[in-house]
C-alpha cells in the first residue's frame, strides 16, 4: 500500500469524523480533527487513521443539538443573540457552510474573524484552534475542496457557538477595537509589577514585550512567535495542577499566528492584542502560585524530532498539537524553550495516561 498523503490522511479523516459532535464528557472538546491534521502536517500521515479508530473508541462525544432556525447573517441582531449559544452550533455551521459555498473562505475569514476575537477564550480558545487547522488544510489543498471548506465552518461555527468574551466594556459581536481601516487601537500601556513571567511586569502590560506597531504581517507574526516562546517557558516552569490547561496559552496564540497571515492588515495587531491578554488569564486561572520563570535548561531535554515521535506513542491530543506548535515555531523562530514545553507536556501526559 503505498503510503498516505496530507490531503488523503486529513480528507480521511474528516469523511470518517463528519458527524460526530463537538465535545464529550462536561464539555471536553473534540480535538480529533485538529490532531489529525497535526499528525498528517507532521509527516505522521499513515498513522492518521489508527489514530482515529482510537479516538472514536475511547470517546462518547454528544450529539450535536439539532438544529433551530437559520441565523441571518445581515441581521446583527439575529447573529449577535446566537454568539455563545452552543444550543445554535448547527445553526452557526449551517450559516458558515453558506457562507463559505457564496464566497472565497479569506473573504469569509476577513469578515467574522473581528465578530469572534474577542470570544477567543470560549472552551480554552479551540474555536480559534479548530479553525487555525481548518485554515492550514484549505489554504494547502484549496477552497475546492469540500470536505476542509466544510471543517473551516465546523471551526468558525464552533467558536461562534462557544464565543465568551474576556474583554471589557465590547458586547458579543462587536469587533475589537482598531479592526477595522482607519480606527484607533486601544491603548495596552503600563506596568503592572506582576513578577510571573520572570521580566517584572504584567505579561498583559506590553513591559519590554515587542509589540507590533505597524498592520504588517510581519510585525505581527514575529510578535506571536515571541508570544508563543513566552508562554511555553512559563508553561516549563510554572507549577500546575493539571499539565493540560497550560497547554492552551501556548497553542491559542500559535493557531492566531497560522491564520495571521490570511488576514487583512488592519486586523492583524488586534489580532496579537488579543492572544496576549487571553495567554495572561490563563496564567491567572491556572497556574499554581505566582512564579518567576527561570532560563529554561535544555541539557535534559530531547531534540524535537524525537518529542514529537513521543507525542505520537503517547497518544494524547495535547501532546501531539503542543509538539507540533514546537516544531512549527522552532523553524519560524527558534526558542529552547519551544522544546522545554513539549517535552515538559510529554512527561506530564504520560503519568495521567498510565
Amino acid at each position: 500500500m503505498s503510503p498516505l498523503t496530507y490531503t488523503d490522511a486529513v480528507g480521511g479523516a474528516l469523511e470518517r469524523l463528519r458527524g460526530v459532535g463537538f465535545e464529550h464528557g462536561p464539555r471536553f472538546v473534540n480535538h480529533a480533527p485538529m490532531a489529525a491534521e497535526a499528525l498528517a502536517y507532521m509527516g505522521y500521515a499513515d498513522d492518521v487513521p489508527r489514530w482515529v479508530d482510537r479516538n472514536l473508541r475511547t470517546h462518547t462525544y454528544h450529539e450535536v443539538p439539532d438544529a433551530r432556525w437559520a441565523i441571518d447573517p445581515a441581521d446583527p441582531d439575529d447573529w449577535r443573540s446566537a454568539l455563545g449559544d452552543f444550543s445554535r452550533v448547527a445553526d452557526w455551521t449551517a450559516l458558515f457552510e453558506r457562507e463559505l459555498a457564496q464566497a472565497p473562505w479569506p473573504e469569509v475569514l476577513a469578515r467574522w474573524w473581528p465578530r469572534l476575537l474577542p470570544g477567543m477564550s470560549g472552551v480554552l480558545t479551540h474555536g480559534v484552534i479548530r479553525t487555525a487547522h481548518a485554515v492550514r488544510a484549505i489554504s494547502r489543498a484549496g477552497e475546492e475542496n469540500l470536505a476542509y471548506r466544510r471543517e473551516l465552518a465546523q471551526g468558525l461555527g464552533y467558536w461562534a457557538a462557544r464565543y465568551a468574551s474576556h474583554t471589557h466594556g465590547i458586547r458579543p459581536g462587536d469587533e475589537y477595537p482598531g479592526t477595522g481601516e482607519g480606527e484607533e487601537y486601544p491603548r495596552t500601556g503600563g506596568g503592572g509589577g506582576d513578577t510571573r513571567t520572570g521580566g517584572g511586569g504584567d505579561p498583559r502590560a506590553g513591559d519590554g514585550e515587542q509589540v507590533p506597531r505597524t498592520a504588517d504581517a510581519d510585525s505581527a507574526a514575529a510578535a506571536l512567535d515571541g508570544l508563543v516562546a513566552e508562554y511555553a517557558g512559563i508553561y516549563a516552569s510554572a507549577p500546575q495542577r493539571h499539565p493540560v490547561p497550560l497547554i492552551h496559552s501556548i497553542t491559542g496564540p500559535a493557531a492566531v499566528r497560522l491564520v495571521v497571515e490570511h488576514l487583512p492588515a488592519a486586523q492583524r495587531r488586534p489580532s496579537y492584542l488579543v492572544a496576549r491578554d487571553v495567554s495572561a488569564s490563563m496564567l491567572d486561572w491556572f497556574s499554581t502560585t505566582p512564579v518567576t520563570t527561570p532560563p529554561v535548561g535544555t541539557s535534559s531535554v530531547p531534540d524535537l524530532g524525537e518529542v514529537f515521535a513521543t507525542a505520537v506513542a503517547i497518544g494524547d491530543e495535547h501532546a501531539i498539537k503542543l509538539a507540533e506548535v514546537a516544531v512549527r515555531h522552532q523553524a519560524l523562530a527558534p526558542d529552547p524553550r519551544l522544546a522545554a514545553a513539549a517535552h515538559a507536556a510529554n512527561q506530564g501526559l504520560a503519568r495521567f495516561r498510565r
